[in-house]
Parts: C-alpha cells; structure tokens; sequence
C-alpha cells in the first residue's frame, strides 16, 4: 500500500474510533503523538475531519443510506464528482457542458470529499475556416477531446488548443495553458504540438505539455517524444532532444533543463487529469500558485515566512475555502478576505 493511502487509513481510523463513544485520554495522547509524528499526518487528518464534520451536517440528507460511519477507502470514489469524463464532444449538445473532475501531482482523495465539492467543468469547441478546431476550457475546467484519429487530448483549467488533421501531420497548436496527449500510433502523420516557438513531435505516445508564456513543461509518462526548437534548427545550431517515460523537461529563455524521473513522480505532475492537485513537501508558496491556476479569486501571501512552510497531501483545486481552512488548523496562518482575494498573514 503507498504512503498516502497507509495515511488515510490511519487518519479514517482515529476518526471512527473518536466518534465510537470509546475515545479516552490515552487515546487523546496518542493521536496527538501521531499528528506531530509528520506534516501528512496532520494534514490528511484534518482534511477527513473537516469532510466528516460536512458529512455529519447533511447527515438527514442520507436517510435511508446504512451506517454512519465513512465508506472504506476503496469506495471514496464513488461519487459522481470522482468519474472519470468519458463523453465526447463533437455532437452538438456537447459543445457547452458542465462536467465534475474526477490527480501536478491518480491517487484517491479523502472521506466524504463529494459532500464538501461539485465543480462545474465548462467546455466548448468553435470551427474555423482554415479547416481546424479550437477547443477551451474555462478557469477550473478540465475536459476530454476525442480525436477521430483515436487520439486524445485531456485539456486542464484555462486552457485553449487548435486541432488541425492533414494527411501527414496531425497538428496542435497549444495556445495556452496545459494539455495531456494519448496519441493513437499512425507512422505516416507525425503527432505535433507547436508551443511557443518549440515543436514537440510523437507518433504513438502519452505526454503532457504546459505553457506559461513562452516557457514550456514536458512530461512524457510513455513511448518517446522528440522536442525541437524551432528557431535554433532553422539556424541549425541546435540537435532535437529525445524524451523518455518518466522524464520531465522545461524550456525557456535560459535553454533546456531535462529532469529524468521515475514514472511514479511523473505520473505525481499529471494528478490534475483526475481533478487533483498532488502536493510532496511542497513550499506554500508554490502550492497556492497551483491553486490560483483554477480560481478566479485568488490566494495572497502577504508574510514570506508563511510562503515557505511546506504542505502536503491531495486537494481539489477548486475548492479553495476547505484548503485555507486546513492551512489555519494546521499551520499558524491566519486568513481573511479582502474583495476578492484570500490573504495569507502568520498567526
């Protein structure tokens, strides 16, 4: 069993036995030395206790639904904000639909979370002249694009793609934002997505690729992309470089850092397919940037010393009152609202 799902375990575990009538001041002592023993702990603990405490607010809500105790951690998924998004999106009906999220940084979330989030994924997909599409997502939004070649493209928030099929080349234009590819293998026409100035090239593979203006981030979980420089081969100063399962790349203005990982950590990056954000010890700081890609209203840290506690666990990106509420039970945070914004200060 991973670390995360041992830590869910233990914390559903402390939770039933404190909630069982049973509960003593040994007990107490122990859950204590438990929370303190490391950040996860306390974290996925207070993550589950604030979705039982939600839970047991809509409690009337269930009558009829056996038992009053959390599902097993095998069934935390069940709900209908935690499946998968299957549907197309070439009929006409699908063109504007809302869709729940079903994991940078797929692992399960934690008990009840359904009851505490639904988040409304929009998707729309607009033709143009010159013989190709442009599929979006909204701020939040995370969408599936089948592809009639049998590909796919899984779109995360804010994001925006221009399709175009030859008969050599299968062609993406990544406008903005971030993709994941599940290229259907078709040696004749080349699978290429075109990004600020760079060109990654697949034939059948999985890669996602991300923009933040003109840096760009790779990730290949299978197969073999080569990543090309658009600029630098026309001038030819400059090879192709081949990336490998597991591998992570990052391209900008300073040149090409390639990151060789395990498949594991990369899968970790793609967690947003999932609709969750997978954070490993992770500089706050860096985690509320994650969480400000998919919120209109953003989060502020106001005290650098704040910014640079580190988190960790899983988290749905859209539900950010619950992820503040967790940063001031957890850490010495405090958090108040002002106009539009969360603003962080220490305690």
């Amino acid at each position: 069993m991973d670390r995360t799902n041992d830590v869910e375990d233990s914390a559903s575990q402390w939770l039933i036995l404190r909630d069982s009538g049973r509960w003593t001041d040994s007990d107490q002592a122990r859950l204590e030395q438990w929370l303190e023993a490391a950040t996860v702990n306390r974290i996925t603990f207070l993550r589950l206790e604030l979705a039982w405490e939600e839970a047991a607010r809509l409690k009337a809500l269930g009558a009829g639904v056996p038992g009053d105790l959390p599902p097993q951690p095998g069934e935390w998924n069940l709900g209908p904000f935690f499946e998968p998004h299957r549907a197309g999106v070439h009929d006409a009906a699908a063109r504007s639909r809302a869709r729940a999220p079903s994991t940078r940084r797929g692992w399960r979330f934690s008990v009840a979370a359904s009851v505490l989030l639904a988040v409304a994924v929009g998707f729309g997909a607009y033709q143009f002249r010159h013989g190709s599409e442009r599929y979006t997502t909204p701020v939040g939004g995370i969408a599936s694009v089948p592809m009639v070649d049998g590909s796919k493209i899984t779109l995360n928030t804010d994001s925006q793609v221009r399709v175009a099929l030859t008969d050599d080349q299968r062609l993406i234009d990544l406008k903005q934002g971030e993709a994941f590819f599940e290229v259907a293998r078709d040696p004749s026409r080349p699978f290429v997505v075109e990004v600020g100035g760079r060109r990654v090239v697949a034939v059948g593979t999985k890669f996602s690729v991300r923009r933040d203006g003109d840096s760009i981030e790779v990730i290949v979980t299978e197969g073999k992309v080569r990543l090309e420089d658009e600029s630098a081969a026309r001038q030819g100063s400059a090879e192709p470089v081949f990336l490998t399962p597991g591998t992570i790349a990052l391209a900008g203005e300073a040149g090409l850092l390639v990151e060789r990982t395990t498949l594991a950590e990369a899968e970790t990056h793609l967690s947003w397919r999932d609709g969750v954000l997978m954070f490993r010890e992770l500089p706050l700081v860096d985690a509320v940037a994650e969480f400000n890609r998919y919120n209109v209203r953003k989060i502020v840290i106001a005290d650098p010393a704040v910014g640079r506690l580190k988190v960790e666990g899983n988290f749905r990106p859209t539900n950010v009152d619950a992820f503040v509420r967790l940063l001031e039970g957890g850490f010495p945070i405090r958090a108040s609202m002002e106009k539009d914004r969360l603003v962080l200060n220490a305690r």
